[in-house]
């Protein structure tokens, strides 16, 4: 029997580029939020018809895939969403799609499974992304966990509740005190409203029309949960939900919220051929399973793993950008790495604590800020999103800049 004339074995693996990416204002979540009467699809169509309007250069025929990822799928987050967001953009109904969850990290893995696809060659070009609407659908709506889980032991009760884990990470890490924590909090808002008024964030985010049965149509252009002018002795003052005398707060955490965002990736020589910018090349990415009851240390060792498989170090990464789903998750991760909390490196525009985390889709938010901030910055060479995840895991990928000089200032 003749040999196949080339091996599947012999594939090389080809470049995966981060395209552009785009967001919505994110809301707050609840009756009084912006997107209160706002689909959660509809978000999501928004997103995918702004990524072809600041690109006619890619014909709507060219995208191979729709990745859309929510944690709660389940009414208008239902139905495959990936592909209903993607008919009701106006893509060619030949352009298929899917929805995926993995949590917080529901749109970091919808990018790393489609470029995948990528560098493995089955596309060229996809749209990835993510939404949650945890007004309309708190997480955990509709879920059914199995007893067992709590019954044999297999995790503490505790780990089900996310604010209970960031307690947790509290006890294990003793020297990341509460006080730290709001300082960080307030940090975190002191440089996302310094960054709105610079023009850094808001060239990214898509106008969305809005309804209210009584206060009718209007406009989101802005976040909605950023608190400028946050002090240490507001944040001081404020209760701890999740334990009595704890250290975790609606202050020193990421709050619940509405939001979508969306990003097209390419085949490196794809992009050129069709005169799409390039705005980071993907270098790697892991993710890893950590004890459920202090998910929030799983970036550390996602990032170890990561780095290990690029044969990179810390010490290679110029810009960081970290989920804030709560400050001790973030600052457990920097002291792991000796990394000053106050490093300008990281989360240069603030963060979740300030603009908010609708769930399944930051990922991609924290893709498009470290995109944004290569342009900036050439004489970084690599950068990294990183993120703890519900029920015990933790992801980060891995990117480098083009814009890079070579070490030059």
């Amino acid at each position: 029997m003749a040999a196949p004339a080339a091996s599947a074995a012999a594939r090389a693996v080809r470049n995966v580029v981060f395209v552009d990416g785009v967001r919505t204002p994110f809301g707050k979540a609840g009756p009084k939020g912006i997107y209160a009467e706002t689909r959660a699809d509809d978000l999501v169509v928004k997103v995918i018809r702004e990524l072809l309007r600041r690109h006619p250069e890619l014909p709507p025929e060219r995208v191979d895939e729709v990745a859309i990822a929510a944690t709660t799928q389940i009414g208008d987050q239902g139905l495959t969403i990936g592909r209903t967001a993607a008919l009701l953009a106006g893509l060619p109904k030949s352009v298929p799609g899917y929805a995926i969850d993995r949590m917080c990290a529901g749109a970091m893995t919808a990018v790393t499974t489609s470029a995948s696809g990528i560098a493995f060659g089955a596309y060229d070009v996809v749209i990835a992304g993510g939404v949650e609407h945890m007004g309309r659908h708190p997480m955990g709506e509709g879920v059914d966990p199995n007893p067992r889980i709590v019954a044999d032991k297999i995790v503490d009760p505790t780990a089900l509740v996310m604010g209970q884990t960031a307690e947790n990470v509290h006890d294990r890490y003793p020297a990341i005190t509460k006080q730290r924590c709001d300082e960080f909090a307030a940090r975190s808002q002191e440089k996302y409203a310094d960054a709105v008024k610079a023009g850094k964030i808001g060239p990214e985010l898509v106008p969305v029309s809005t309804r209210s049965a009584t206060l009718g149509w209007g406009l989101a252009t802005e976040d909605e949960p950023p608190r400028p002018g946050t002090t240490l002795e507001q944040l001081a003052a404020l209760k701890t939900p999740f334990r009595p005398h704890g250290r975790v707060t609606a202050g020193n955490a990421a709050g619940l919220n509405d939001g979508a965002t969306g990003c097209i990736l390419a085949e490196e020589e794809t992009a050129k051929e069709l005169g799409l910018p390039v705005g980071m090349r993907l270098v790697g990415y892991s993710f890893v399973g950590v004890e459920p009851e202090v998910m929030g240390v799983g970036p550390v060792p996602a990032t170890e793993k990561a780095l290990k498989r690029a044969g990179l170090s810390i010490e290679d990464i110029g810009l960081f950008e970290l989920n804030e789903a709560f400050a001790v998750q973030v600052l457990a991760f920097l002291d792991h790495f000796g990394i000053d909390q106050d490093d300008p490196r990281v989360n240069k525009w603030g963060g979740a604590i300030a603009c908010g985390h609708p769930l399944a889709s930051s990922g991609v938010r924290l893709m498009t800020q470290l995109s944004r901030q290569f342009a900036e910055h050439p004489e970084v060479r690599y950068g990294i999103n990183s993120m703890c995840i519900g029920i015990g895991m933790g992801g980060t990928v891995i990117w480098e800049n083009p814009h890079w000089n070579g070490g030059g200032n």
